[in-house]
């Protein structure tokens, strides 16, 4: 970088110094590059699942393993998250964010050129990989580039405008690729997205670690990786097994074991993965928990809509990808909105505030029914207010749930928050599905197959926005108790 450039940055930092921070030039470089990077990353979430039909026919998936596509992903990129996000603290956040692009990159292309079901999930498990370490490594650059308040709540309120919309848009263009090119190009796409991404981070970004080196905690990372991997294997399985088989209770009470294991060998150890101290703050114990309702139930209500549209009204997978359109509208303004509510009424309260909404839009959707393609009218309403509502929760909780921490431990408090996002985004989906396959079971014999359905979602619909409620109302009034027990005693 030029001298006359620093000269401007450091005249910009003296200025941030003496008043309101300010977003010079190479921050917004570096904002661009991050939120492009997580745009590519979520996008890779649902841009396969409407090629899933074709990608089985094309590579011989059975229709029972064809799940696994999504599953291979969501395995590796949940279990690994925490993981690579005290990896990234302890090691440097730049090597291991150019390292994570470079594997997705690679990976995306095995994926693209696969000939076998072996080889296209074997590129799955390394996108699952590449995103458990660039998404952590990515949200600590972002939190230690920008000083925390209005410049980092805005850095964040547009990082979770980009998850929404490269969430909403993967879906689209999987959509559109898949019927006008082939399910391949749904791969290939990542490859120039991957190399700019790496170019531009190897130009401006700089190097970012914890002050003091240390120890990485083994036995932590095995078992809460281990953990975590039985426990989503254990969520995946029950779409196929059920909740009660002995395929889904064993993995999910293995997973609950390792995890408890890990928090008493993170109570001895002399260098954690995870600081209880950490892990005890309010504001990331509570954030995270509004992240996590958030993230289940969104990803559900997007599930829902899907089946509704598609097995009840009759529409297109494309035409369905299209409706989610205004959802992604919705989603960019209410991130670009969450900020200045945060600075507003602070971040826990704007966490609250979108929950309700997102459950308000739950309840409003219930009211949808069959045998007229008008009711796309309420969908695309619905969807639109629960996409705002979703986002605003979002942002809300990324800003909470890393806020009043130092540098050091930010890899930690984002590879929480995205572990927080990847549990949420797979629990949702097999949750909600067993309830509409329950309700939908018990109608059949006596309605249509498309009343069934529609009786079973109109069900899952009104569950999804009863916990989003319970959830907005115990954040609330656990949070505002623990503020008013903490004024009380200072």
């Amino acid at each position: 970088m030029s001298a006359v450039t620093d000269r401007t940055e450091a005249g910009a930092g003296a200025a941030a110094t003496a008043g309101a921070p300010v977003m010079t030039r190479r921050l917004r470089v570096i904002l661009l590059l991050l939120l492009g990077a997580q745009f590519m990353l979520a996008a890779d979430f649902s841009i396969l699942n409407v090629a899933l039909p074709d990608i089985g026919k094309g590579l011989g998936f059975s229709l029972g393993n064809l799940q696994w596509v999504t599953t291979a992903f969501s395995l590796a990129a949940a279990g690994f998250t925490l993981l690579f996000g005290r990896v990234a603290d302890l090691f440097g956040r730049r090597r291991l964010f150019l390292i994570g692009m470079a594997l997705l990159t690679a990976a995306s292309l095995v994926g693209g050129v696969a000939e076998s079901p072996g080889i296209l999930l074997a590129g799955r498990v390394a996108q699952g990989l590449a995103t458990a370490m660039v998404t952590p490594a990515a949200l600590s650059l972002l939190t230690t580039s920008f000083p925390e308040g209005p410049l980092r709540d805005r850095a964040l309120g547009l990082n979770g405008a980009m998850l929404s919309a490269g969430f909403i848009t993967g879906a689209v263009l999987g959509g559109v690729l898949t019927d006008l090119l082939s399910w391949r190009w749904a791969f290939f796409i990542n490859l120039p997205v991957g190399v700019t991404v790496l170019v531009l981070a190897m130009t401006v970004l700089k190097e970012s670690r914890a002050e003091r080196t240390a120890k990485l905690d083994v036995p932590g990372a095995v078992t809460v990786s281990a953990g975590l991997l039985a426990l989503v294997y254990g969520i995946t399985a029950a779409q196929s097994d059920g909740w009660g088989s002995v395929g889904t209770l064993l993995p999910l009470l293995l997973g609950i074991a390792l995890l408890v294991a890990f928090y008493v060998i993170e109570l001895r150890a002399a260098e954690p993965l995870a600081s209880v101290r950490v892990l005890k703050r309010r504001t990331v114990r509570w954030g995270n928990l509004g992240g996590l309702i958030t993230f289940t139930m969104g990803s559900g209500v997007t599930f829902l809509m899907t089946l509704y549209l598609q097995k009840v009204l009759g529409f297109s997978p494309l035409v369905t990808g299209l409706s989610f359109g205004l959802l992604g509208v919705a989603a960019f303004v209410g991130g670009a909105l969450a900020p200045r509510l945060i600075g507003r009424f602070g971040g826990p309260k704007a966490l609250v505030g979108g929950l309700l909404v997102q459950g308000a839009a739950s309840f409003l959707l219930a009211g949808i029914g069959g045998g007229s393609k008008s009711w796309l009218i309420l969908v695309l309403a619905g969807t639109a207010v629960s996409g705002f509502g979703h986002i605003s929760a979002v942002v809300s909780y990324m800003v909470t749930g890393t806020s009043g921490l130092p540098d050091g431990e930010q890899g930690l408090a984002t590879g929480l928050t995205t572990l927080t996002q990847l549990v949420g985004l797979t629990l949702g989906i097999p949750v909600l599905s067993s309830i509409v396959t329950a309700r939908t079971t018990a109608l059949q014999a006596t309605h249509s197959a498309a009343d069934s359905v529609l009786a079973g979602v109109r069900l899952a619909l009104l569950v999804n926005g009863g916990v989003l409620l319970v959830g907005a109302l115990a954040i609330a009034l656990f949070f505002a108790r623990g503020t008013a027990r903490r004024s009380a005693t200072a």
